[in-house]
C-alpha cells in the first residue's frame, strides 16, 4: 500500500476553502495598505493650509456645505482637513470613507436614506444628516488607498462625470502633496545622517534639491495634440532648491493651460511657495475661471500665508485652444516678463499683457490679452533669470532676447528654447539666478 497522510496520521488533510483564501488575501492587502499609511507619516499631523484649500475648492466646485480629506487608519477615520465639519476622527465602522477605499474608482451615494450601502449609517440618520456623499480614493503610486477626498450634502443629488473627474483630480493633488512631503522628509533624514561628513552632506543637499525640483517643475510635459512644446530648466546651484516653476496640462479636449513663474527666494521656503503656486493654479484651472481669476486666487492664497512670512512670486498663466486651424491664447501676467510671440515668418512680438506681482497687495491688477497663433507661430515664456546674465559683456535684456529668436522662420519649439539655452552657455559667467524657458508652437497641419 502506498504511503498516505490519512493512513499515517489518522486525520484528513483539507485544502483551504475559497472563502479562507479570500479572507487571507484581504488581510494581507489591508496590512500592506496600513503600512503605506504609516509610510507617509500623515496621521495626527497639525492642520495644513494646502489641504484646507483643497477642501475649500471641493466644497465650492460641488456647491456643498461639507468637504474633507481623510486618512483611513486601522480602527478610525482621521480628518487631515475639513470644510464645514468638526475635525478630529470618527470610528472606521460603519463609515462611508471606509467603504470608499475598498475600490479604486470614485464612490457616490446620491441619497443616503435609500442607498443600502449607507442607510444604516448613523451619520445619515443623526447629525449632520448625510444624504449625498461622493469620494475619490487617494491612491499611492504602488496602488494603496490611503484615504479619500469627500464632498457631503444634506440634500440628495446626482453626480456628473465631470464632477467625478474633478474629485479624482483633487485626490491626485493630495497624493502629489504627500509624495512631495515624503520626499522632503526622507531627504532631511539622509542629510542629518551625513552631517559629520562634508562631502556626503553636500551630495545629500543636491539630491534633496533635485527631488524637490522635479516635484515642483516636471522634467517633461504631456504631449497635447496640435502643439509642439519644449522646456528648459537650469538651476542657479545644484544644492539649492530654486524658485522657478512651470507646467502645461490638459483642461478639456483641444484646450490646455500653461504657466511659468518665479518665487522670490531660494531653499525650503521657496519650495513651499512654489508648491502652493502650482497646485493652486492647477486646481483653480479646473473651475474654468479664466487666467485673471486664477491669478487672483493665487494672490489670495499667498496672502493667507503672510502670518508666517511674506511670500511673493511673478508668473504668466495662459490657456490655449487648438480646436480650430489657429490656436486661440488668453494670457494674464503678474509682475513677470511678458511672453514673446514668435511668428512663422521669423518676426517677434511682445505680448501686450502685464500685471501686479502676487503676494504683495490685496488688490492686484492684471491686463489679460488674447493672441492668435497661426500654424507655425509660437509663444515663448521665460523667467527673469535670463535677464541677470551677460552676453558679450552686455546685460541681457528683453530686446536682446527678441533678437536671438528673430529670423528663424518655422522654428520648432525646441529650436527656440535651444537658441536661448545656447546663448546662456556661451557666456563664461556663472548664472545669478535660476532660468526656466518654455515654448508652445501651433503645429502646421498636414
Amino acid at each position: 500500500m502506498r504511503d498516505c497522510p490519512v493512513a499515517m496520521t489518522g486525520h484528513l488533510v483539507q485544502e483551504p476553502s475559497h472563502q479562507d483564501a479570500d479572507r487571507l488575501a484581504a488581510a494581507r492587502q489591508e496590512a500592506d495598505r496600513l503600512a503605506a499609511v504609516r509610510r507617509y507619516a500623515v496621521l495626527d499631523t497639525p492642520p495644513d493650509g494646502a489641504f484646507d484649500r483643497i477642501c475649500t475648492l471641493a466644497a465650492r466646485f460641488f456647491d456643498v456645505p461639507f468637504a474633507s480629506v481623510t486618512i483611513v487608519d486601522e480602527e478610525r477615520i482621521w480628518f487631515k482637513a475639513c470644510k464645514g465639519l468638526d475635525g478630529g476622527e470618527v470610528r472606521r465602522s460603519p463609515g462611508l470613507c471606509a467603504s470608499a477605499i475598498m475600490q479604486d474608482e470614485p464612490y457616490a451615494v446620491t441619497d443616503g436614506l435609500t442607498d443600502p450601502r449607507a442607510a444604516g449609517n448613523p451619520l445619515v440618520h443623526d447629525q449632520p444628516g448625510v444624504r449625498f456623499y461622493a469620494a475619490a480614493p487617494i491612491i499611492t503610486h504602488d496602488g494603496h488607498r490611503l484615504g479619500t477626498v469627500n464632498v457631503i450634502d444634506t440634500k440628495p443629488r446626482e453626480v456628473t462625470e465631470p464632477e467625478i473627474e474633478t474629485l479624482r483630480d483633487l485626490a491626485a493633488i493630495v497624493m502629489d502633496e504627500l509624495e512631495l512631503r515624503l520626499a522632503a522628509i526622507h531627504e532631511v533624514q539622509r542629510a542629518q545622517e551625513r552631517r559629520d561628513h562634508a562631502l556626503r552632506q553636500q551630495r545629500g543637499a543636491e539630491i534633496l534639491a533635485g527631488t524637490l525640483q522635479r516635484s515642483l517643475s516636471p522634467p517633461s510635459l504631456p504631449a497635447i495634440a496640435g502643439l509642439d512644446v519644449a522646456v528648459h530648466y537650469e538651476p542657479f546651484a545644484a544644492e539649492e532648491v530654486g524658485g522657478d516653476f512651470y507646467d502645461h496640462f490638459p483642461l478639456a479636449p483641444g484646450r490646455s493651460g500653461f504657466f511659468l513663474g518665479d518665487v522670490c527666494g531660494k531653499g525650503p521656503e521657496a519650495a513651499s511657495t512654489t508648491s502652493l503656486a502650482r497646485y493652486t493654479m492647477r486646481t483653480a484651472a479646473m473651475l474654468d475661471e479664466g487666467p485673471e481669476a486664477i491669478l487672483a486666487d493665487l494672490n489670495a492664497a499667498l496672502l493667507m500665508e503672510r502670518a508666517q512670512s511674506v511670500q511673493t512670486c511673478t508668473t504668466v498663466y495662459g490657456e490655449i485652444d487648438v480646436r480650430s486651424g489657429s490656436a486661440a491664447v488668453t494670457l494674464a501676467v503678474a509682475g513677470h516678463p511678458p511672453p514673446l510671440i514668435v511668428r512663422a515668418d521669423g518676426s517677434v512680438e511682445t505680448a501686450p499683457a502685464h500685471g501686479t506681482m502676487l503676494g504683495a497687495f490685496e488688490d492686484p491688477t492684471f491686463h489679460t490679452c488674447a493672441i492668435k497663433l497661426d500654424p507655425g507661430d509660437a509663444i515663448l515664456v521665460y523667467s527673469d533669470g535670463i535677464l541677470d546674465t551677460e552676453i558679450d559683456g552686455r546685460p541681457m535684456d528683453e530686446q536682446h532676447i527678441a533678437r536671438l529668436l528673430a529670423h528663424i522662420p518655422q522654428a520648432s519649439a525646441q529650436v527656440l528654447v535651444d537658441r536661448l539655452k545656447d546663448a546662456l552657455r556661451a557666456t563664461d559667467r556663472r548664472l545669478r539666478d535660476d532660468v526656466a524657458i518654455m515654448a508652445l508652437r501651433r503645429i502646421v497641419s498636414g
